[in-house]
């Protein structure tokens, strides 16, 4: 009873945070806020979801293939967003003109 209530909550949880960054992929402005808003939001989110799998499920094959998910977007997903928005400033993709600080183009002329 309680492992369902932990279990659901954290689906819940999860499902809450990926909503919030579903949120801000549409509402945010250019490619680098759209991009923090899905790093972090939908990582924990789907963190969130698939650790509540794990507690309903528990140590069985399903239960180590939520962990092993969790591990993997947990190391993947910030990689591919450094990695993007890193591609995307090489690109001279512009930031949005509300943005008080480039501190990717301040590093480089420093250079």
């Amino acid at each position: 009873m309680i492992r369902e209530i932990i279990g659901f909550g954290l689906i819940y949880i999860g499902v809450v945070f990926d909503f919030f960054g579903v949120l801000g992929l549409i509402r945010l402005p250019d490619v680098y806020n759209r991009l923090q808003a899905a790093t972090k939001s939908v990582t924990f989110g789907t963190g969130g979801i698939l650790l509540g799998i794990f507690v309903l499920q528990g140590f069985n094959n399903f239960g180590f293939k939520a962990i092993l998910g969790i591990i993997f977007i947990f190391l993947a997903s910030p990689t591919a967003a450094h990695a993007i928005s890193h591609a995307s400033h090489r690109s001279n993709i512009k930031l949005d003109e509300k943005t008080v600080v480039d501190q990717y183009a301040e590093d480089n002329e420093n250079k």
